[in-house]
This record gives structure tokens, sequence and C-alpha cells, in this order.
């Protein structure tokens, strides 16, 4: 749980993948909760948390416009 959550933003990730969307939001949902794990009657909060958390993060990298960096 200590692990920083990376950049998935040009230039420091190129190919963001769902899988890795879906990382970042269990990882921030984890350190916010203090839950590795929850327990039966917190993972449909649980659950939800990430899968919201998920659709923000991927509209938000849609979105982002980064000047200076170089169209392949």
């Amino acid at each position: 749980m200590c692990r920083s959550i990376k950049t998935l933003r040009p230039p420091y990730s190129e190919d963001v993948t769902d899988d890795d969307v879906r990382a970042a939001a269990l990882q921030y949902v984890r350190k916010i909760s203090g839950f590795r794990a929850p327990a039966s009657h917190n993972a449909e909060a649980f659950d939800r948390a990430v899968e919201e958390i998920a659709r923000s993060t991927a509209a938000l990298l849609d979105s982002l416009e980064v000047r200076g960096s170089r169209a392949s």
C-alpha cells in the first residue's frame, strides 16, 4: 500500500491501458480507506468507488491537452 501511483499521462506513460487506470484507482481507494481488501459488508462500496474513480481518471486523461508533447 505504500507504492506510489504512477503518472498515467504523456510523456510519462504513452500506452495507458484500462488495467493501468483501474490499478491506480484501486491503489487510491486502498490508501484512502485504509483497507487492502474490504470486509464483505464494505465490498460493494469499495468496488463502486474503484469503478467511479477509474471512470473519472479515464475521462481526465482523455481530456488533457499536454502542450509541448510531440505527436507520433
